[in-house]
């Protein structure tokens, strides 16, 4: 049995980890500040012996050494998203702070750290698919929405740096797209939740600028697969691995393919929402991985099919909106 420390643990992929992680034996010392996540995203792990839970604030040092002091490994998920509607603020404050004080706990204790980065650090690379040595392509400090993919770039220098410095392994996990049960019902969850709801409740379906940007959506399943795979193989130890699926598809054609798995009736109507209206803005217009090295390395492999894959999360939704 390891102790393993999760930050981020009643959101989305915080959950699923726990769950996996207690279905492996291991103990987990859950944290999480309930900002993002819910308490009952942990349902199946509350009355588990092996299982403790925390409210509390990653950016808290002192709390974060106190509850972590017995963990032999961290996964650190906890993070403020792309700042869509302002709150750069807090994008760079906690993502910043938080991984300080992840890494600086680790350097206490020696514990391993499985790090969540994103798909975002590659920026606007027209060069695809995105492998780990891609080159990362930001726009200008005047457009807020880079904030988060440079907070998570630091993390990655920092986790690095920090291994480096004080020899405790680290290991970081580009996510691309990861969507299912559990997803937050906003734009934090990503479009698709967005779009299953206005589908479902017959609303008009809010496509931000033309549609035809495409992206690769990863089924939580295999998003988790992906990080006890890097948690449990030491030969991931310092490494980066992009862990998504490389189907591509537009977010316009995926608003019509979650309509025809829903079977719901009536025409879908698309409201098309310029940019603009989010303030100086720039989106990326094509985001595909190259998981090559996490196959060779890992032996990963997505398994859940996109159609499959939102048809368990529209099942899931359908239950959360009634």
């Amino acid at each position: 049995m390891t102790v393993m420390l999760v930050t981020g643990a009643a959101g989305f992929i915080g959950s699923h980890l726990c769950d996996a992680l207690i279905e492996r034996g291991h103990r987990v010392i859950a944290f999480d500040n309930l900002s993002m996540g819910r308490m009952e995203n942990l349902s199946q792990c509350l009355d588990h012996p092996s299982f403790s839970f925390h409210q509390a604030d990653v950016v808290d040092s002192d709390t974060v050494n106190s509850i972590g002091a017995e963990a032999e490994l961290i996964v650190h998920l906890a993070a403020y998203k792309i700042p869509r509607y302002g709150k750069a603020i807090d994008t760079l404050r906690i993502n910043t702070h938080g991984i300080f004080n992840v890494l600086d706990l680790a350097a206490k204790t020696g514990a391993k750290v499985v790090a969540a980065s994103t798909s975002d650090v590659y920026g606007k690379n027209p060069d695809l698919p995105f492998s780990e040595e891609s080159d990362s392509l930001f726009g200008p400090s005047t457009v807020p929405r880079w904030s988060y993919a440079v907070s998570k770039l630091l993390d990655e220098h920092l986790a690095l740096a920090y291994q480096e410095a004080y020899g405790f392994p680290v290991t970081l996990a580009r996510l691309f797209g990861s969507y299912g049960p559990r997803h937050h019902l906003s734009w934090w969850g990503g479009p698709q939740s967005v779009f299953i709801n206005a589908i479902i409740k017959g609303e008009p379906v809010e496509i931000h600028g033309d549609g035809l940007q495409t992206r690769s959506f990863c089924y939580v399943s295999d998003t988790v697969d992906g990080l006890l795979r890097m948690i449990e193989n030491h030969n991931a130890n310092g490494e980066i691995f992009n862990i998504g699926s490389v189907q591509e598809i537009s977010i316009r054609d995926l608003a019509f393919l979650i309509k025809k798995i829903s079977k719901t009736r009536g025409d879908m109507k698309l409201q098309y929402v310029p940019y603009e209206t989010f303030g100086k803005y720039e989106d990326v217009r094509r985001r595909i991985p190259s998981i090559e090295k996490a196959r060779q390395m890992l032996d990963f492999e997505p398994r859940v099919t996109l159609d499959e894959g939102l048809r368990q999360t529209i099942e899931w939704q359908r239950e959360q909106i009634q």
